[in-house]
């Protein structure tokens, strides 16, 4: 197979999955069209929603006033200071140092790093758990007041936030569904 052909050939092969993609981005197209024509769409962000309502916000502002949360969070910002001042120190008089100080300055920063990585890996997990437990908490009541919301709205096509780039205000669900949520958890 000559060079020419192979050029052909690819060319071939790249100009059929262009038709594909307008071809399929064109059926997309339509059948938006045909739901938008027989019904609402509208777009939701169903994570917004559950973590506005007044339960995760108490829930939250709770494990943040927890004692854990606190000591981690205390202890997070030691570090910090403690790091500050070790950087100032050594910006300060790190010239005048021995080998054997600058050694040990070294080795305290990266003792101070290493504590901090673990604060704060400390601190993601707990919010993931929380997090968790929010939604596994409300994740039922959402659902519920989300369907009534869709039935109410007539909705035939809904789309989650983050696959849109841009909505009008008055196709976002995601505060009424916050509101009806409130509303459930009272």
């Amino acid at each position: 197979m000559s060079k020419k052909d192979t050029v052909n050939l690819i060319n071939g092969e790249f100009n059929v999955r262009i038709a594909k993609i307008l071809l399929f981005t064109l059926a997309a197209l339509c059948t938006v069209t045909v739901a938008a024509t027989e019904g609402k769409i509208a777009v939701v962000d169903f994570g917004k929603a559950i973590f506005g309502t007044e339960v995760a916000k108490a829930r939250v502002k709770q494990a943040q006033g927890g004692s854990d949360f606190v000591a981690l969070q205390a202890k997070y910002e030691n570090t910090v200071a403690d790091m500050k001042a070790l950087k100032k120190e050594v910006e300060s008089k790190g010239m005048t140092w021995s080998a054997e100080q600058t050694g040990d300055a070294q080795k305290k920063m990266e003792f101070l790093r290493a504590d901090l990585e673990l604060t704060t890996r400390k601190v993601q997990s707990e919010q993931k758990a929380l997090q968790s437990g929010i939604v596994q908490e409300l994740r039922p009541k959402a659902g519920e007041a989300l369907q009534e919301l869709i039935k109410e709205e007539g909705i035939v096509l809904l789309i989650n936030a983050d696959a849109v780039v841009t909505v009008a205000s008055e196709l976002d669900l995601t505060s009424k569904l916050t509101d009806r949520l409130n509303q459930k958890t009272k």
